[in-house]
C-alpha cells in the first residue's frame, strides 16, 4: 500500500449507525463489493458469528482502503460499556478518531466516555452526525450539545471542503491561530495557506469538524471522505530506528498467536530478532517469523513492515497489549477498566488445566479479564464490565474451545491502599540463601496502582539486585490484609537491602520483597476502596425528587440538578455495589423513558468496609501466597520471627527514616 498511511478509528454509543457507516466508506473507496448491513447479518468488520447474532460490535476489527493520495487502516471499535477496554487498546494505534453520533440520540453517555479516552491519548477527532433520515434529526441540536458537554472548538461543514473553504470555515479557524488570523485580516491569507493551518489545528485537536448524513441512506458520505482526506495527514519517519506498539493480541484458527502492532518509526523483516519485556517483566529475545496485513477476516503475507502500518506478527511468544517494541520500550496502562468480577463454573470432568489454558489465550487477548485460579478455594476468577460481556465470554469458549461454561453472580472487585506511611522490613535467610529488603510504603495518587521508587545506594545492594527487587514490587497485583483483594494508589520505595556473596540467588529477594511488604502492611493504616460509577440521568422534572432520594440511599451524591424544557439532569456519583442494577429500576418506574449513562469513575473508600470484611471473611495469617514472618538463621538451622518481632533481628541498621 502506497501513499499515506493513516489509521482511522471509529467510536460510537451502541447503536449510533457506526458499522453501517463504515460499510458505506469500504463500498465508496472500492474496498468491498457490495454493502452489508448490521441487521442483515453480513456486515465486512462485524465478521464474528457473535457479532452478526446481536447485532453488536464486540472486537476491535480493521479494513484497508486506499482514498485520494492515502492508504488508510479502518478500525471498527465496540459502542457497547461493556467492551470498553477492547476499544481503548486500540486507541492507542489510531491516527484520527471519527465519532458518530446518532442525529435523534445525540451525545450519550458512552459518547462522553469515548471523548475523554481520546482526549487522553490525545487523538485528533472529527465527529459524524449520523441517521439524518430518521424523524426527529437535528443536527444543529446535536452541535449545541457537543458544544456544551465535550467542546466548543467544533464547527458544522456542509459539502466537500475540496470544492472550497468557506468563509465561516477560515474565520472559525483563524479565531484559533494567530498567524491565521493576522494573515486573514491583512488579506494574505490565499487557499493553500488557510487549508494548511485548518490541518494543522485539526491535528493539534484545536479544531474539530462535524459533517452529518445518513451511513444508511448514502447521503454525505462521499462529501465526508472527502474532507477526511483534506483534513488529516500523518509524518512517519521511515528511516528511523525501528518502533512499534502491540495494540492488540489475537490467535487465529489454528491457535497461533497474532501480536498486532501499530509501527511508528522506521522497518520491520520477517526474520527480525526483537528483545522485549513480557507481561510478566521477563525479558525475551525472538525472531518474527510472519507478517500479515489484515483487511478484515482475511489477510496477506508481506516481508517487510514500514512505519504507519498495521501489521500482524507471528513469533512473539508474549508481547502484552500496550507494550513498545525496538525504540519504544515503555508499556502503556489502561484506564478503562472492570468492577466486578466472577467466578467461572464448569463441567468437573474437564481438567482445571485445560479450563485454565483456555482462559489464558482469553487473558492474552483481553488483559482486562485478570484471570486468576485461586489455589486456596480451588476457584478460577476473572474481572469483566457487565453481564453482556459474561455472555459473550461463555460463547466464545463453546465456538473456541467447545467447553460449556458458566459464571457465579458477579461479584464488586474491591480493593486496598494504605492511608499513612511506613517501613516495613523483610528477611531470608533458610540455610544456603540470603536476602533482606527495606521498603517504605505509602499512600499514591488515586488511580496510580503501585509505584516503586528506588533511594538505594549502590554500595548497600548491587543495582542488579535493586532491579530484581522492583521488578517483584511491580511485576504482579498483590493482595492487601482487610479481604486480600489487590493493593494499589500505594508508592513502593526500596530504602536499602543486602545480599551475601555466596548464598544469595534472585529468588531469594523475591521472598525477602514480598515479607518486607507484607510486614509493612501489618504496621499500616489499611483502607478498603471500591468502585463508584460516575452517572449522567435524564427523566422528567416531576419525578426528580424520587431519582434524588434513590441516589442518597444508594450513599450516592450528586450535582445540583439542570432543569431543561420539562427535563431534568442530574449528574453524580455512587458506588457499584448499591447502584449496580438502577438502570433497570429507573427503567421502570419511567416507563422506559428516563435515561442514564453509567461510567467507572475509580475507586474511592468503600462507605459499608466493615460489613464487606466480614462476609469476605479473608485469614491474613493463612494466606498461601503470603506471609509477614521473617526467616532468620542461627547454628546452621533457619527459624521463622514473627512480624511484629522481626525488626528486632534485622542485620542492616535501621535509619532514622525508619524508625
Amino acid at each position: 500500500m502506497g501513499g499515506i498511511k493513516k489509521t482511522i478509528g471509529l467510536l460510537a454509543h451502541v447503536d449510533a449507525g457506526k458499522t453501517t457507516f463504515a460499510e458505506q466508506l469500504l463500498y465508496h473507496t472500492n474496498s468491498i463489493r457490495s454493502r452489508g448491513r448490521v441487521d442483515h447479518q453480513d456486515a465486512f468488520l462485524d465478521s464474528h458469528e457473535l457479532e452478526k447474532k446481536r447485532g453488536i460490535t464486540i472486537f476491535a476489527d480493521q479494513a484497508v482502503m486506499s482514498y485520494g493520495d492515502s492508504s488508510y487502516y479502518l478500525i471498527d471499535t465496540p459502542g457497547h460499556v461493556d467492551f470498553s477496554a477492547e476499544m481503548e487498546r486500540a486507541v492507542q494505534a489510531m491516527d484520527y478518531a471519527v465519532i458518530i453520533i446518532s442525529s435523534v440520540e445525540g451525545v450519550e453517555g458512552h459518547t462522553e466516555t469515548v471523548w475523554q479516552l481520546l482526549e487522553k491519548y490525545q487523538i485528533p477527532v472529527l465527529f459524524f452526525i449520523n441517521k439524518m433520515d430518521r424523524e426527529g434529526a437535528d443536527a444543529s441540536a446535536v452541535l449545541t450539545q457537543i458544544h456544551q458537554q465535550l467542546t466548543k472548538d467544533a464547527l458544522l461543514i456542509t459539502g466537500s471542503l475540496m470544492d472550497g473553504i468557506g468563509e465561516e470555515t477560515a474565520e472559525f479557524a483563524a479565531e484559533r491561530d494567530d498567524s491565521l488570523l493576522n494573515a486573514y485580516l491583512e488579506g494574505q491569507a490565499d487557499l493553500p495557506f488557510i487549508a494548511k493551518n485548518i490541518v494543522s489545528l485539526v491535528q493539534q485537536r484545536r479544531f474539530f469538524p462535524v459533517m452529518c448524513g445518513s451511513g444508511l441512506q448514502d447521503v454525505g458520505i462521499t462529501e465526508f471522505l472527502a474532507n477526511l482526506e483534506f483534513l488529516t495527514t500523518t509524518a512517519y519517519d521511515e528511516r528511523g530506528v525501528f518502533a512499534a506498539r502491540v495494540f492488540k493480541i489475537r490467535h487465529d484458527a489454528q491457535g497461533v498467536r497474532l501480536t498486532h502492532l501499530k509501527l511508528l518509526q522506521g522497518k520491520l523483516n520477517v526474520r527480525d530478532e526483537l528483545t522485549y519485556a513480557s507481561g510478566k517483566g521477563e525479558q525475551l529475545q525472538e525472531k518474527i517469523t510472519s507478517i500479515r496485513v489484515y483487511n478484515g477476516e482475511k489477510y496477506v503475507t508481506v516481508d517487510e513492515a514500514i512505519a504507519g502500518q498495521l501489521v500482524a506478527v507471528t513469533g512473539l511468544s508474549a508481547a502484552p497489549a500496550g507494550a513498545g517494541l525496538g525504540a519504544l520500550q515503555e508499556r502503556m496502562p489502561y484506564e478503562l477498566v472492570p468492577a466486578l468480577k466472577s467466578k467461572v463454573l464448569f463441567d468437573p470432568s474437564v481438567p482445571v488445566r485445560e479450563v485454565l489454558r483456555c482462559f489464558q489465550m482469553l487473558d492474552a487477548e483481553d488483559p482486562s479479564l485478570g484471570v486468576r485460579w485461586d489455589e486456596a478455594l480451588q476457584e478460577l476468577h476473572i474481572q469483566v464490565m457487565g453481564v453482556i460481556q459474561l455472555e459473550v465470554l461463555g460463547q466464545v469458549m463453546f465456538d473456541r474451545f467447545h467447553l460449556r461454561i458458566a459464571f457465579g453472580k458477579p461479584e464488586i472487585l474491591y480493593k486496598e491502599t494504605v492511608g499513612s506511611e511506613v517501613v516495613g522490613y523483610g528477611h531470608f535467610e533458610p540455610l544456603g540463601h540470603y536476602a533482606e529488603v527495606h521498603l517504605k510504603i505509602g499512600p499514591g495518587p488515586a488511580g496510580s496502582g503501585v509505584t516503586f521508587v528506588n533511594e538505594c545506594h549502590p554500595d548497600e545492594l548491587s543495582t542488579g539486585f535493586q532491579n530484581l527487587i522492583g521488578q517483584h514490587i511491580t511485576e504482579k497485583e498483590h493482595r492487601g490484609l482487610l479481604t486480600g483483594s489487590t493493593l494499589t494508589d500505594i508508592v513502593v520505595t526500596l530504602l536499602t537491602g543486602r545480599s551475601h556473596n555466596k548464598h544469595t540467588s534472585g529468588g531469594d529477594f523475591r521472598e525477602a520483597s514480598l515479607r518486607a511488604l507484607r510486614q509493612g502492611l501489618e504496621k499500616a493504616d489499611n483502607i478498603l476502596l471500591e468502585p463508584y460509577y460516575e452517572f449522567k440521568l435524564k427523566v422528567a422534572a416531576d419525578l426528580i425528587g424520587r431519582v434524588m432520594s434513590d441516589i442518597q440511599q444508594a450513599q450516592g451524591s450528586f450535582e445540583p440538578p439542570e432543569i431543561h424544557e420539562g427535563a431534568a439532569i442530574l449528574i453524580g456519583q455512587a458506588p457499584v455495589a448499591t447502584f449496580m442494577d438502577y438502570a433497570a429500576e429507573l427503567a421502570a418506574f419511567t416507563k422506559g423513558k428516563g435515561a442514564i449513562s453509567l461510567r467507572l469513575g475509580g475507586y474511592r473508600p468503600c462507605s459499608s468496609s466493615q460489613d464487606v470484611i466480614a462476609a469476605k471473611n479473608y485469614n491474613k495469617d493463612a494466606d498461601p501466597e503470603y506471609t509477614s514472618a521473617s526467616i532468620f538463621c542461627s547454628k546452621g538451622k533457619g527459624f521463622s520471627v514473627s512480624w511484629n518481632e522481626a525488626e528486632n533481628f534485622m542485620h542492616i541498621e535501621l535509619h532514622e527514616f525508619e524508625s
